[in-house]
């Protein structure tokens, strides 16, 4: 029977290498010279350094334009809030998103039902296995979930006939 995931994952890869540009665009450039201005990757988690507000918005700039070169859909960012560090000192959190949440699978697998498609969509961890028995029927699915997700940065891994 064939089959295919729906998954939302990120090349990290890539997303290591767009942190890194980023780092080293913030130490050439002119207007962060003397600045606290500074960013970091620790599992899966980014964090902006700033002296203020409208310095982490130039970094988190800085950012999305290094990976949208780097072909990384800036969907999987995940912004937080800003936090007070210590003296005039601010960080940021940005978290990659990585697996299909819950309630998103959920949306998946319930306008799979409604369209009264001959597919079957089951929830396996943080994907989404749709299977069916005609390729016909996967990607009319497809297409379907690309439509109603268009939030999220799906993938379609595991086409199996």
């Amino acid at each position: 029977m064939p089959s295919f995931d729906t998954k939302l994952e990120a090349d990290f890869v890539e997303v290591k290498n767009a942190v890194e540009n980023t780092a080293k665009e913030i130490g050439t450039r002119f207007d962060f010279k003397g600045t606290s201005a500074g960013i970091e990757l620790k599992d899966k988690e980014i964090t902006l350094f700033g002296d203020a507000d409208f310095q982490l918005q130039q970094v988190e700039d800085i950012l999305r334009n290094k990976m949208t070169k780097r072909s990384v859909d800036v969907r999987f960012l995940e912004v937080g809030k800003v936090e007070k560090v210590g003296g005039d000192k601010v960080k940021q959190v940005v978290k990659v998103k990585n697996g299909i949440a819950s309630e998103d699978a959920k949306k998946i697998q319930q306008a799979i039902k409604a369209s009264k498609m001959k597919v079957q969509a089951a929830i396996q961890g943080d994907a989404v296995r749709v299977s069916g028995a005609k390729r016909d029927d996967l990607q009319a699915a497809m297409a379907l979930i690309r439509s109603d997700m268009k939030d999220l940065p799906l993938s379609f891994d595991n086409f199996r006939d």
